[in-house]
């Protein structure tokens, strides 16, 4: 069994595997992308591994593995462990070589990746929460069954099999300054860096793992690995990065990135709407980062790994109606209104009028500190752009009826230290050309943007009650830097400075004051 080589691995390693893979695997294109280049900022390259059978570039390693085992190894079979895409792999080509194969899985692991995995003929094993339990398991049945383990990443003939679209995409597009990989356990970051830096040593080569996730990053730093949240890019959501990955990536990688969860979705998002195709929220980390970093890949010419396309489609339909919400063409709205025959009607009335289309409405009479005479009606409003939905808006707001925003879940979940609270006199304040020059320049601030129709000084007299959970008596503050000064005072005398807060009466002012606020600190 082919655990390790007695010689260095290295370039020679990636150029056999690509012999072996020849005929066998999908030559998957590396293209010019234009748009995403214009959003990026810098010359987007993307590598279409979600073509290959499977869908991953994962039937690389796999077959490069599975075609040296002995013909006593095939006969006793092989087991490997993995969230789906390296089972697909190993099951699909153990399968076409005549090997019986186990697959361990974690016992969350999508559906989607299950079923195919058994649908190429391997048996499955659900077990464990992480990755970390899955292999455990599949070590012991390994040893105790006398199956030949299959690792996922941190094994040469893997890792060289990973290596071989490194070498596809300087074919490819030879004046590339940079790589982008996904990073898991580091099988196919640190192949990739063996055969592009032997090919052109000057070349940056950069991992990228989600922040919920930072084990590759974590152990090159020293640091105790501290994983474990819930992750769309559960493909890389890997606690045990291997020996030899992370020796490799030691040495050969420049750089680890992470990303965020909002980034991973937007980029799924933006593969299927520009590119058409598909990617799995592991596969979408590259495009991720070049979001998430503009600045440090400005004007290069950059290489993206897409490295895989198994995503479950509920989950992908999820994916797309939130990003529909983070551009604006579904809307979230309060409105204020009487309780009475037709005040509902007539709401309805003016949001088509405007080419608005209501999806849900909720009409809360209880759980709302309107009047009782009054109540809240809360729709959600599908629009075709976010300045079409800004019309929806301003059509309700001119027949007199009080509009504020709910927020969305991508907004609630931002962490304190990164969040501006504002009032405005507008509803379009916060989409002001300026400010969202500001946010796009600004990726760890979030703006929480509170509109009154009304008057402004009194409303943020009543979300300044809100935060000091006391009441202030109306004409207390007679101009915005009163009641911003009380802000400030109150948040110093309570140690309450993690969180700015920009009050403003209109978006002229909003980004004026908005370039006085410092980066949050890592």
């Amino acid at each position: 069994m082919h655990n390790s080589f007695e010689r260095p691995f290295g370039i020679q390693d990636v150029l056999d595997a690509e012999a072996t893979l020849r005929g066998h695997i999908v030559h998957t294109p590396c293209t010019h992308s234009r748009i995403l280049s214009q959003i990026c900022g810098c010359e987007v390259w993307v590598k279409f591994e979600n073509l290959q059978f499977t869908a991953s570039f994962k039937e690389r390693g796999a077959l490069n593995k599975l075609n040296a085992l002995s013909v006593e190894e095939r006969q006793q079979g092989v087991i490997a462990m993995s969230a789906g895409n390296h089972a697909q792999g190993v099951a699909y080509h153990a399968e076409r070589l005549g090997i019986p194969t186990t697959i361990v899985m974690p016992e969350g692991t999508p559906f989607i990746k299950v079923e195919h995995t058994e649908n190429l003929g391997a048996k499955v094993v659900l077990h464990g929460k992480t990755l970390a339990d899955a292999q455990d398991e599949a070590l012991r049945l390994a040893a105790a069954r006398s199956y030949v383990f299959i690792p996922p990443y941190d094994d040469p003939l893997v890792i060289a099999g990973q290596g071989t679209i490194a070498l596809e995409m300087l074919k490819a597009a030879p004046d590339l300054d940079v790589l982008l990989a996904p990073v898991g356990g580091g099988g196919l970051v640190s192949g990739m860096a063996i055969a592009a830096k032997a090919i052109k040593p000057n070349i940056q080569v950069i991992g990228v793992q989600v922040a919920a996730y930072p084990a590759m990053r974590q152990a090159l730093r020293g640091e105790a690995v501290d994983i474990g949240a819930e992750t769309i890019a559960e493909g890389i959501a890997v606690r045990n990065v291997g020996k030899l990955t992370l020796e490799i990536v030691r040495r050969a990688v420049d750089d680890v990135l992470l990303v965020e969860e909002s980034e991973v979705e937007r980029a799924v998002a933006l593969f299927l709407s520009i590119e058409k195709t598909v990617a799995e929220g592991a596969g979408a980390v590259g495009l991720a980062a070049l979001l998430r970093h503009p600045e440090q890949f400005k004007g290069r010419k950059v290489g993206l790994v897409l490295s895989g396309g198994n995503i479950d489609p509920r989950l992908l339909a999820q994916v797309i109606m939130r990003q529909l919400v983070r551009e604006g063409r579904i809307i979230a709205i309060r409105v204020g209104i009487s309780d009475r025959p037709g005040a509902l009607g007539h709401i309805a009335t003016l949001v088509g009028a405007e080419g608005g289309n209501i999806i849900e409405a909720l009409h809360q009479r209880l759980f709302t500190a309107a009047s009782i005479k009054a109540a809240e009606l809360e729709l959600t409003i599908e629009c075709r752009s976010a300045a079409h939905a800004e019309r929806v808006v301003a059509g309700l707001v001119e027949n007199g009826y009080a509009v504020r925003p709910v927020l969305s879940a991508a907004e609630r979940n931002v962490p304190a230290g990164k969040v501006i609270h504002a009032i405005a006199d507008n509803y379009a304040a916060h989409k002001h050309p300026k400010v969202l020059e500001w946010l796009a320049d600004h990726p760890r601030w979030t703006f929480h943007f509170t509109p009154t129709s009304a008057s402004w000084l009194n409303a943020v007299e009543g979300f300044f009650s809100t935060i000091t959970r006391r009441k202030t008596r109306r004409g207390v503050f007679k101009s915005v830097d009163d009641l911003e000064d009380a802000i400030k005072r109150y948040i110093k005398a309570h140690n309450k400075n993690s969180k700015p807060f920009v009050w403003t009466a209109s978006a002229a002012s909003i980004f004026e004051k908005l370039g006085k606020i410092p980066e949050p600190s890592e």
